[in-house]
């Protein structure tokens, strides 16, 4: 095997399939990134079997040249040392060369590396998904969805279902949601001009998977291929295949969470109300899980307070642009309800109590397809 590629683009997809490499994989072959070379270009494969990742990087697109001097072959290297090799080439190019006995020369410059390969024979093939249940969907979307949910799975392995996002497709509307038990996000989108009706619900796609491959992604109005099997879902654009494993198990029902009615609403600009939720949760960072509280005064305002005997406490007042209904004083934790506003996305939200003992919800004002759900935490 023997290629001169571009450095850059080398690198980039070497940081791609690097996010599927662990060195904890119980098969020796996965610590190390698969290489092949053909006349279309150069793949890089990483996998730890619970995602697999290849980055094709093609020999010539839109008449830039990236890969020349192709000899075809394949070989494994290590991936402790090849991306650290790769990043401190003195040249924009890069030449790689095998022999006969899996040696393997990197050379950019003057700077001459000789690494110890392996066979690519033994390297596990990634399964080729033929599957009916596929959609496409444009990649900055596919980014928003995981954004606004994917911080709100558990962390906890005492329910592993509840460590992923649970995807569905039902009448047309893809629904992502995640909850740890403390907290839900939600958000609903429909989804246009696919050719063909497709439903499914009970997808469980682990949270780490999502969070790689939104790295991963540029933001780019291309659009990205999305198909489920029954215990894998591939992701695939242009030059990248994302594979990853599902979780087993039955989502629990969400939507029996979510209060029909309210009887408080506050609407607010959610910048302002985050603000001031961070400054209070400055002097409530000593109890377990920082929780600060929300009060609704007289007229249009609301007042949040923080506070630890040991420390101080912290009162301010925010003005509301609306309150709705009965009056209200509710404890929460602020790390969820900072994340919930910054995961709605919106200038204005609306928040709905129902009591203070009971779950509340934020939505944007001018988007109903997204949904946060906090449990107040009792404090009296």
């Amino acid at each position: 095997m023997k290629f001169i590629i571009q450095r850059e683009q080398l690198m980039e997809s070497v940081q791609n399939v690097m996010k599927a490499i662990s060195s904890r994989t119980t098969i020796p072959i996965l610590t190390g990134m698969k290489l092949e070379a053909s006349d279309q270009g150069v793949k890089l494969t990483g996998s730890d079997s619970d995602i697999s990742i290849e980055s094709f990087i093609p020999a010539e697109e839109d008449g830039i040249v990236y890969v020349e001097q192709i000899e075809p072959g394949s070989i494994v290297l290590q991936a402790k040392y090849f991306p650290d090799i790769v990043r401190k080439l003195p040249q924009n190019t890069v030449e790689i060369e095998t022999d006969d006995h899996r040696n393997v020369t990197i050379r950019s410059g003057s700077a001459e590396f000789h690494l110890n390969g392996q066979d690519a024979e033994e390297y596990p093939q990634l399964p080729q998904l033929h599957t009916e249940d596929s959609f496409e969907l444009p990649i900055d979307l596919l980014k928003n969805l995981i954004r606004q949910t994917v911080f709100a799975v558990s962390t906890s392995e005492t329910r592993p279902i509840l460590t992923g996002v649970n995807v569905k497709i039902e009448d047309g509307i893809l629904h992502f949601t995640a909850t740890d038990s403390h907290r839900l996000a939600s958000r609903k989108l429909p989804l246009e001009n696919q050719e063909t009706e497709i439903s499914f619900n009970n997808v469980v796609i682990p949270g780490k998977s999502l969070t790689e491959l939104n790295k991963i992604l540029a933001d780019s109005d291309q659009t990205i291929e999305i198909s489920v099997t029954d215990n894998q879902i591939l992701f695939r654009t242009k030059h990248l295949y994302f594979l990853s494993r599902l979780l087993d198990g039955n989502y629990p029902e969400t939507s029996r969470l979510i209060p029909d009615e309210s009887k408080t609403v506050v609407t607010i600009d959610a910048k302002e109300l985050l603000q001031s939720i961070d400054r209070a949760s400055l002097l409530a960072r000593e109890n377990r899980n920082n929780v600060v509280r929300l009060i609704t005064k007289g007229g249009e305002q609301i007042e949040i307070n923080g506070n630890s005997p040991e420390v101080g406490n912290v009162v301010e007042e925010v003005a509301a642009e609306s309150i709705e209904g009965e009056e209200l004083k509710i404890s929460f934790s602020a790390k969820y309800m900072m994340d919930a506003l910054k995961a709605v996305g919106s200038d204005q939200v609306k928040v709905e109590f129902t009591g203070a003992m009971r779950p509340f919800l934020i939505r944007a004002i001018d988007n109903d397809q997204v949904l946060q759900l906090i449990l107040p935490v009792r404090t009296y």
